[in-house]
C-alpha cells in the first residue's frame, strides 16, 4: 500500500495476498454481497442463473455452491438450490410449476405448512389445490385433471407416517405429463432414493439432520435435469432466496457426521418403539419399520434404513387431557417442533377431521423424535410420564 494514501483508505483497501499452498479439511467460508469482477467484460458477461461463475452474493458463493453440490450428490441429483428454510424450498417448487388456473395435488398427511401454502395459493392466487389420500397409489391417475401440473408426495407423512407407493404415483403422474415433487426430509436422502422411485424434484429441510444441532434454518431444492434446474431457478432468483454464509458453513461442518447421527437416531428409535409396543397403554406404533404403519410393505421394498422420527397411538380409552399430562410430565423430551438435532422431542397432535386417508378411530397422535441420548434413559422418562397419566 502506498504510504501517500490516508489511514482511512489504507484501512479499507487491503493489498495483502496470502501465500498459496494452504490446505485444510475445513471448507473455506466466503462472506460477501458484492462480487468483484476483473474487468467490464467479465461484469457484463455475468449470468444470474449460471453456476459456472459469480454475479452477486445473493445468488451464490464458493461456500454455497459447495453445499449445494454435496446435497445434490447425497440425493443422486445434479443441481441443488439453497433456500432460507424447508418451507421456502416448497414455495420455490410451487411457483416454478404453477400459475393461475393450474391445479395441484397434496397428500393430506403432508407437512402442515405445505398444506397451508396450498390453501393460500388457492384462496389468493386462483390455483386449484386438492388433497388426496397418501395411500392412493396408482389411483392418483383418477384425480389428475387437464390442468393438474404438480403432485406433491411425502415419504413418509409428517405426523401419521404413512409410506406411499411413490413409484406407482409417479408412473401415473408422468403418463399424464405431471411433475412429481417429493419431500424427502425424513430420510435426509440417506435411506430413500427419491429420484430412483420417480420424483422429478426433491426438497429437503436442511434444518433437520443436515444442520444437526437445532440452531439454524435452511432448505434445498434438488433436481437431476438441467431444464428443471432452470425452471426452479427462476423463482429462486426472483424471490431473492439467499442464505447466510455462516449457516452454510455450519451445515458443511455437520455433514460428515450426518450418516452416523442418523443411524444412531434410527437405531435408538427402534429400541424405544419396541418398548412402547409392549406397553398396555399403547395401541399402535406408527413407525415405517413396523407393521402397524400404513405402507409398511413399501418401506420394506424401497428403504435401506430408518430415521429417528415416528409416532404412536395410545389406547382409545385415554383422553386428550391425559395425553397432554403425559407430554408435560416428560423431562428428557423437549416440547417443540422440528427434529433432526441431538435432543429428543415429543409433540401431541389432534387428527384433523378433514383427513381423507385417516382410517383409524383414534383422535390423538404422539410424535417422538429420538435424539442422541441413551435410549434406556428415554424409556425411563416415558415410563414415569405414563405413570402420571
Amino acid at each position: 500500500m502506498k504510504k501517500t494514501l490516508s489511514i482511512e483508505t489504507q484501512i479499507n483497501h487491503n493489498s495483502y495476498t496470502p501465500p498459496e499452498g494452504f490446505r485444510s479439511y475445513a471448507e473455506p467460508m466466503y462472506r460477501g454481497s458484492t462480487v468483484l469482477f476483473k474487468n467490464l467484460g467479465e461484469l457484463r458477461a455475468r449470468s444470474w442463473l449460471s453456476r459456472e461463475g459469480y454475479s452477486y452474493g445473493l445468488h451464490g458463493t464458493p461456500t454455497t455452491y459447495t453445499l449445494e453440490a454435496q446435497l445434490a450428490a447425497i440425493e443422486g441429483g445434479s443441481h441443488a438450490l439453497l433456500t432460507p428454510s424447508g418451507l421456502s424450498a416448497i414455495s420455490v417448487v410451487d411457483l416454478a410449476f404453477l400459475k393461475t388456473g393450474d391445479d395441484m395435488l397434496i397428500p393430506d398427511d403432508a407437512y402442515n405448512p405445505n398444506q397451508e401454502m396450498g390453501r393460500w395459493l388457492s384462496r389468493d392466487f386462483g390455483i386449484s389445490v386438492r388433497f388426496y389420500d397418501p395411500m392412493v397409489g396408482a389411483g392418483i391417475a383418477d384425480l389428475i385433471q387437464e390442468n393438474t401440473k404438480l403432485v406433491w408426495t411425502e415419504v413418509p407423512g409428517s405426523i401419521t407416517m404413512e409410506v406411499p407407493d411413490l413409484p406407482a404415483i409417479s408412473k401415473a403422474a408422468h403418463e399424464k405429463g405431471v411433475v412429481v415433487a417429493l419431500d424427502n426430509t425424513w430420510s435426509a436422502g440417506l435411506v430413500y432414493d427419491g429420484f430412483a422411485h420417480g420424483a422429478d424434484v426433491i426438497v429437503q429441510a436442511v434444518t433437520k439432520y443436515q444442520g444437526g444441532a437445532s440452531d439454524l434454518l435452511m432448505g434445498a431444492v434438488i433436481v437431476k435435469e438441467q431444464a428443471l434446474f432452470e425452471q426452479v431457478g427462476m423463482p429462486h432468483l426472483r424471490l431473492g432466496m439467499g442464505v447466510n454464509a455462516d449457516d452454510v458453513a455450519r451445515v458443511l461442518r455437520s455433514l460428515p457426521t450426518m450418516k452416523l447421527r442418523f443411524e444412531k437416531s434410527g437405531a435408538s428409535s427402534r429400541i424405544v418403539a419396541d418398548w412402547l409396543k409392549g406397553r398396555p397403554e399403547v395401541d399402535k406404533i406408527l413407525h415405517p419399520a413396523y407393521p402397524d404403519c400404513p405402507g409398511h410393505e413399501f418401506y420394506k421394498r424401497d428403504f435401506t434404513g430408518t430415521g429417528g422420527l415416528f409416532s404412536f397411538l395410545f389406547d382409545e380409552k385415554y383422553t386428550g387431557e391425559q395425553i397432554d399430562r403425559f407430554i408435560e410430565s416428560l423431562t428428557l423430551f423437549g416440547l417443540g417442533f422440528s427434529w433432526g438435532g441431538t435432543h429428543s422431542l415429543a409433540v401431541p397432535y389432534a387428527i384433523n377431521e378433514r383427513r381423507i386417508g385417516w382410517k383409524l378411530p383414534h383422535k390423538h397422535v404422539v410424535r417422538l423424535y429420538i435424539g442422541l441420548e441413551d435410549p434406556q434413559d428415554l424409556i425411563a422418562d416415558l415410563e414415569q410420564a405414563m405413570q402420571k397419566m
